[in-house]
C-alpha cells in the first residue's frame, strides 16, 4: 500500500490537495507483449473540508449499490456507508490519458477510485 500524493496528484491534478492516500497501482495484460504498458490504480482518499459537499452539490450524483472493484488489500479501507456515482464525478477526477471511476460518500469526504491509463 502506498500513502503519498504525489504520485496520484501527477496523473489526476484534482487530487493535489487530499489527505490520507491509500492505494495501489500495477499493470494490465502481459508484460511480455509488445507495445505501450496499460497501467491501474485503486485509490481511496480524504477530500479537502468542503470539497465533498461542493461535488455533492454541483454534479448529477446518484445512490449507487455498486460497490468499487479494488485490489483486495484496499477493500478494508472502502466506506461502509452508501455510496454516490456518476458520469460527471467520474469526468472530474480523469485528466490526460487516465480514466477514473469515482465513488463519493453520500455523507462524508472520502473518495474511491479505480484508474486506468499509459
Amino acid at each position: 500500500m502506498r500513502r503519498d500524493v504525489e504520485p496520484l496528484a501527477s496523473r489526476i491534478p484534482a487530487l493535489t490537495q487530499v489527505t490520507d492516500p491509500m492505494w495501489f497501482s500495477g499493470t494490465l495484460g502481459d508484460p511480455d507483449a509488445p507495445g505501450p504498458s496499460l497501467y491501474w490504480i485503486d485509490a481511496v482518499v480524504t477530500l479537502p473540508p468542503d470539497a465533498a459537499d461542493a461535488l455533492r452539490e454541483s454534479l448529477d450524483l446518484t445512490p449507487t449499490v455498486d460497490r468499487p472493484g479494488v485490489v483486495d488489500d484496499l477493500v478494508p479501507a472502502l466506506p461502509a456507508g452508501d455510496l454516490l456515482a456518476g458520469p460527471q464525478l467520474d469526468e472530474a477526477f480523469s485528466a490526460g490519458g487516465w480514466r477514473s471511476t469515482a465513488f463519493l460518500e453520500a455523507s462524508g469526504d472520502r473518495l474511491v477510485l479505480t484508474v486506468v491509463g499509459q
